[in-house]
């Protein structure tokens, strides 16, 4: 007899929600029997019938059992604005019942009788029962209702029936039949100050790893978009980090020399600066600097990519052409109730499907506005940026500041200086009567580099490094790096 373990592996039944499946590692378990809880519009009838519908697009059969529910009629027609809806499945493939007058009438027996013949008689691969409270409500005690689920649980089983029972309520007491069936899947829609967030949590997955935590997501026109948290799915990079060797340009006149030839590649650098003191002109600089081998991204949450083309453009940088050749794209989206994880998988997909080498995110705070739990920033940055690293991926993370004027500079996030691998400093200061632009290389990992405060400039032809600027030092104290962050955020345009 041979031990072989692949065999032991039970088959999986796929969602087909991308990301659901991914928090699932690869769907539910054949044959198994999951509780999806949720508190009422959280969305539990949505993500039942696309399941249902993506089921029978790939081949199997289902039956969608309803309880105390809505009509049948009106449930399909909320549903038929929905993309995944494919009323041409409908009686034959997917079949809609109503259960609630044998749950009546028989009691639990009678529907649980009801169930195995709709499982036998439509060759349903998935069954669907909406309203599992009523059916709760019906049993004479705990050990009865607890027979029940027991009995579906052995006839879904028998018949590679994967069954979804769909009940209100949210985290709570342990309830006996969560203790029975496979699985325990929770949605949730919460309020956070003046906006809400839905989100699912598998409390239980029975024979099988699971992403652990909350993962938010959105009900759209494709029915519910699940994006796992960013910690979760990346806690283990999926692609191996490759040695520094690789200098990359930065695009900026006197730049290079400073740090020992270029950025080396795939690493990360913030660069920090107040407002108007030129971190996008850096941007652009380093983007001008894309080709075919080099494609370039620009992931921005202020300036719209029309006035970042006209700025490029009244500085001699030639971007257009850049976009004309496939060598650079923009990715942009207006600040407003933004999901953070959303973020982050939208920015890791364009980099993908493109093949980017050079990023820069414009800018940080966007992410950080974008969080319900500013805690999560340390983790969630240090997160993304090992996965851009894996990915062979130099990142320019654009960064504002507070205090316009002065040599103090405070981040909001602690330990930042840890997360990246370099950090540059961009600040105004004021000199003999004028308003001076300086440049402090603050650190570069691995790599020597020119600690002299340096002054910048910013013409027609773009950035360029005039050299350290005499007769002016900064005290020891004056990059102060603040602690955990604080509940009063910077506003990113301040």
């Amino acid at each position: 007899m041979t031990d072989d373990r692949h065999s032991l592996e039970l088959e999986r039944v796929p969602s087909g929600i991308a990301g659901l499946d991914t928090v699932l590692r690869g769907g539910f378990l054949k044959g198994g029997v999951y509780i999806i809880q949720g508190v009422p519009g959280a969305g539990k009838t949505i993500l039942a019938n696309q399941i249902c519908f993506n089921h029978v697009a790939a081949g199997g059969r289902a039956a969608y059992v309803t309880l105390l529910a809505e009509s049948h009629s009106r449930m399909l027609q909320h549903l038929r604005p929905m993309r995944f809806f494919d009323e041409t499945i409908i009686p034959d493939r997917l079949y809609y019942i109503s259960a609630f007058n044998t749950l009546e009438e028989d009691g639990l027996s009678g529907l649980r009788d009801l169930l195995q013949r709709e499982i036998r008689a439509h060759h349903a691969s998935l069954l669907i029962l909406d309203g599992l409270v009523a059916a709760e409500e019906q049993a004479g005690s705990d050990r009865e209702f607890k027979k029940f689920v027991h009995e579906l649980q052995m006839h879904a089983s028998m018949n590679d029936c994967t069954v979804l029972l769909l009940t209100s309520g949210s985290a709570g007491p342990v309830r006996a039949e969560h203790t029975m069936v496979d699985g325990l899947i929770e949605l949730d829609d919460r309020l956070f100050e003046v906006r809400t967030e839905r989100s699912l949590q598998v409390r239980k997955f029975r024979g099988s790893a699971s992403l652990r935590g909350r993962h938010p997501f959105r009900i759209t026109g494709d029915g519910l978009v699940v994006y796992p948290r960013i910690e979760a799915m990346y806690a283990v990079p999926a692609h191996p980090e490759q040695p520094l060797r690789t200098r990359v340009a930065t695009g900026i006149e006197g730049l290079d020399p400073l740090i020992g030839g270029g950025i080396l590649q795939a690493t990360t650098t913030i660069l920090v600066g107040p407002t108007g003191i030129g971190k996008t002109t850096f941007g652009l600089h380093f983007l001008a600097q894309c080709s075919e081998a080099e494609p370039g991204l620009l992931f921005g949450f202020y300036e719209t990519p029309v006035r970042l083309r006209d700025k490029a453009a009244s500085l001699g940088i030639d971007l257009a052409t850049l976009e004309r050749q496939g060598s650079l794209a923009f990715v942009w989206q207006a600040q407003g109730e933004s999901i953070l994880d959303e973020l982050a998988h939208r920015l890791l997909e364009a980099v993908r499907s493109r093949g980017v080498r050079r990023l820069v995110v414009d800018g940080l705070d966007g992410f950080l506005e974008s969080s319900i739990h500013p805690d999560r920033m340390s983790r969630f940055l240090s997160t993304l940026s090992n996965e851009l690293r894996g990915l062979g991926v130099t990142s320019l993370f654009l960064w504002e500041m507070r205090n316009l004027i002065g040599s103090a500079v405070q981040v909001p996030i602690y330990g930042v200086s840890t997360l990246v691998e370099n950090l540059i400093i961009l600040r105004y200061v004021e000199v003999e009567g004028r308003i001076r632009r300086l440049l402090s290389i603050t650190k570069i990992r691995d790599s020597g580099f020119d600690p002299a405060l340096q002054e910048f400039r910013i013409t027609d032809a773009g950035i360029g490094i005039l050299g350290p600027l005499p007769g002016y030092a900064v005290t020891p104290d004056a990059l102060a790096s603040s602690g955990p962050v604080s509940s009063e955020r910077p506003s990113p345009r301040e």
